[in-house]
């Protein structure tokens, strides 16, 4: 009765670890597909936020409208000296040429931040891809940890009854 009570015995542990192991891979399985989520956010986060077009912001546009009509005001403002005053046009087109110069500097500016802004933003979706990858590599190791301490403990015991291979493989399919 002794040799007969340790193998139901470790039938019955063996039974245990199986189904306590399906529950754990099931935990785990749920675990690893919201990471995958996360990763798909976050991808589609990026795509979106890297490929818009950084001078149609409304800040960029609001900085862009507030300039050319500066820069309006101040060619009238060099026509009415001229006109007045009777300065020479030479002086109104350096003015009207200077005023085109800052306009080209603001809208170069704007792309320096759009640059500078794409730069931030691929920083930020690789440091939380490389986060969500190393979650997903220790939810699958912690998978095989498991798969192995429990494959060891099944096997030996489902072996004494000619079945080791057969649990290890539903183990393995679930």
């Amino acid at each position: 009765m002794g040799l007969l009570g340790g193998i139901i015995g470790s039938a019955v542990g063996a039974a245990g670890n199986i189904f306590g192991g399906i529950g754990k891979n099931k935990a785990l399985n749920r675990q690893a597909a919201m990471v995958e989520d996360a990763k798909r956010e976050n991808q589609n986060w990026f795509d979106r936020r890297y490929n818009e077009d950084f001078t149609q912001r409304a800040d960029a546009q609001a900085i862009l409208a507030q300039t050319a009509e500066l820069l309006k005001q101040r060619n009238r403002d060099a026509a009415g000296r001229e006109a007045v005053m009777g300065g020479s046009t030479e002086a109104v087109a350096a003015e009207k040429q200077a005023n085109a110069n800052a306009m080209a500097k603001a809208a170069s500016a704007i792309a320096s931040a759009g640059a500078a802004h794409k730069d931030n933003l691929e920083k930020q979706y690789l440091t939380t891809k490389a986060a969500l990858d190393g979650n997903l590599r220790d939810i699958k190791a912690s998978k095989q940890s498991f798969w192995d301490i429990l494959g060891g403990a099944t096997g030996g015991a489902a072996s004494g009854f000619g079945a080791g291979s057969e649990i290890e493989n539903y183990i393995d399919e679930v």
